[in-house]
């Protein structure tokens, strides 16, 4: 996990296996950046995770609970396959961010 931030956004690049073993030291490392610097903007970036279960979602959710209580905003990125099945499935889809085209014809 990588966390950078920039002006009022922090994006937190998860990877490897997001799970009920995982969960507990992510969550505490990424709860403590929160608090610290109170972005506007909180990007979760999926692309690094092989596997996630359903703490993958309590992860999102909390954070989510977290950074709107300040007024901030928490979305979701490159979130791809089983990943983001889960998270349609959870009700999620809205803090997806769109892939933006960069073709410009």
């Amino acid at each position: 996990m990588e966390i950078i931030n920039s002006g009022d956004s922090m994006t937190v690049m998860l990877s490897g296996e997001l799970d009920h073993h995982s969960f507990k030291s992510m969550r505490g490392v990424i709860d403590a950046q929160i608090e610290t610097h109170t972005p506007k903007l909180l990007i979760l970036d999926f692309e690094g995770v092989k596997f996630m279960d359903s703490s993958g979602i309590g992860l999102i959710l909390g954070r989510r609970r977290i950074t709107e209580g300040f007024g901030g905003t928490v979305r979701i990125k490159n979130a791809g396959g089983y990943v983001e099945k889960l998270i349609n499935l959870a009700g999620l889809s809205s803090m997806i961010m769109k892939q933006e085209n960069k073709l410009k014809l």
